[in-house]
């Protein structure tokens, strides 16, 4: 009788502890051991990406042997070798250089590819499905493979060593990715947008440019980002193509190393420099980068 009088108030306490262990996980809740082990593997995989940014930069800041002894940064922490890259090499007019190249080919290439992505999402015409074949193949051939034609066609025209040369061949690289890329964004936009614009009597480049465009945003953010870094850190058609005058900032870096030795504090002071205007342009687009992409990714 006591016995059944004690074992009832145990029962009822279990029974809520119990019934908690055994309540099923929704969905989408991890375990504590899961989350620990996501955090781990999210902090080790940001650790191995940022290192050798932030070691570069740490090099930088020192002297020029620093990478050879880099205790010695801490004692001798300065900007030595940018004030040296800036005002006794050639990097200002290596940097205006690719300034002219990488905005004209990212306004060329975006112009380019939005009227074919466009084109290709809305028309039907002879030749289309070749078309974009053409580009999707145009995407296979290694670049050193194209040097020699490429270098070959730019002769005959007389664009060796100019800016115009070196723009063409890099939005052969840009337009046929964003051209693929642009005609999946368009076709998430509804064709009812372009009856209504012709409804209203705009003419179809009407259409395209006054309601198309502004909906199209995303898609062309990133059709720029992927432009711009196309022209900004290519090296191997820069250096064939280009002479010493008109060098960009990748081909110039080269001139730090030779043979027998390389500077290596300028070339780290560089290596940040450059990479200020391509962090600066990932900032100003990147609230767009998510969206375009993904919607150009599913309805290509």
């Amino acid at each position: 009788m006591s016995a059944t009088t004690h074992s009832g108030p145990a029962a009822s306490t279990a029974g809520p502890l119990s019934a908690a262990a055994a309540k099923p996980r929704g969905r989408g809740e991890r375990s504590r051991g899961a989350s620990i082990a996501l955090h781990a593997a999210l902090i080790t995989a940001s650790a191995i990406a940022v290192f050798p940014v932030l070691w570069i930069l740490f090099i930088s800041l020192g002297p020029s042997t620093s990478w050879q002894q880099p205790h010695e940064v801490l004692k001798h922490l300065g900007l030595g070798n940018y004030r040296f890259v800036l005002m006794h090499t050639s990097f200002p007019k290596w940097f205006l250089n690719s300034v002219i190249v990488a905005g004209a080919t990212t306004v060329l290439g975006v112009l380019i590819s939005a009227s074919a992505g466009y084109a290709i999402s809305r028309m039907r015409f002879p030749g289309h499905r070749s078309l974009m074949w053409t580009f999707l193949i145009t995407q296979m051939f290694p670049m050193a493979v194209l040097i020699v034609p490429l270098y070959n066609l730019l002769a005959q025209l007389d664009l060796i060593d100019s800016y115009l040369g070196l723009i063409l061949v890099y939005c052969t690289i840009a337009v046929p990715f964003c051209a693929w890329m642009l005609k999946g964004y368009f076709d998430t936009i509804p064709r009812d947008i372009d009856e209504a614009g012709r409804v209203d009597g705009l003419s179809p480049f009407g259409t395209f440019w006054r309601l198309i465009v502004p909906l199209a945003r995303p898609g062309l953010a990133v059709t720029a980002f992927y432009s711009f870094l196309t022209a900004w850190g290519e090296v191997a058609y820069a250096a064939q193509f280009m002479g010493s005058d008109h060098s960009t900032l990748a081909a110039g870096i080269r001139t730090f190393a030779s043979d027998q030795r390389a500077d290596w504090g300028s070339m780290t002071a560089a290596s940040v420099l450059i990479a200020i205007p391509a962090t600066i342009v990932f900032l100003l687009v990147q609230r767009h980068l998510v969206t375009g992409l993904t919607a150009g990714g599913t309805k290509g």
